[in-house]
């Protein structure tokens, strides 16, 4: 009869011959599934921009005015109303009278509750129109962010031009009011050591 030290090195040898075999299939071709992105797609896909000093926002530039007739033709009316109102989709702009409530008429606006103005930019960048995300240029981008800071008071002037430089001088009125998470407070980078 063979000793238990026999069967235990029996049974460690089969193991490490399994897991050695597992390894190896891990390491195996990939058999044509999938390919390397290219360097174009690679810097598609990179549209990270700072909320705070919008580095990395790209060149372009859009006014007020040029929003309007944006918001119309790119079919933002048709879910947040003519006037942004809001309709299937949030409203846009602050209501016309405080409630208890909602004492800064704000509700939950994403254009005045935003405390730094890249942040709009950059979900109208990533999120809009629904269903054709990614589909405004940057001109476009720039134009739709200013017609909603004007709606709401935030900019004052329709044929401010709003570009990559203009975007994060702009005082949000919630700056100094957003929520303070345990894992971020206003200013702070988004991650430990992220740049701003």
């Amino acid at each position: 009869m063979r000793s238990p030290r026999l069967w235990l090195g029996a049974i460690g040898a089969a193991v490490s011959i399994l897991v050695l075999g597992f390894h190896s299939q891990a390491q195996s071709p990939t058999y044509g599934v999938g390919r390397t992105p290219t360097a174009e797609e690679i810097q598609a896909w990179d549209i990270s921009i700072s909320p705070i000093t919008g580095d990395e926002l790209p060149m372009g530039k859009g006014t007020a005015d040029q929003g309007s007739e944006l918001f119309l033709s790119k079919g933002c009316a048709g879910c947040h109303g003519t006037d942004g109102q809001g309709m299937i989709a949030p409203r846009l702009v602050k209501r016309d009278i405080a409630t208890p409530d909602d004492p800064w008429q704000w509700g939950r606006v994403l254009p005045i509750r935003a405390p730094y103005a890249p942040v709009v930019w950059d979900y109208i960048n990533r999120g809009m129109p629904l269903g054709q995300e990614g589909t405004l240029t940057a001109d476009e981008v720039y134009s739709l962010t200013a017609f909603l800071l004007y709606l709401n008071d935030v900019i004052e002037d329709d044929q401010f031009e709003l570009n990559q430089d203009s975007l994060p001088q702009i005082q949000m009125p919630n700056r100094d009011n957003w929520a303070e998470l345990p894992e971020w407070l206003p200013g702070q980078p988004r991650l430990q050591g992220y740049p701003y």
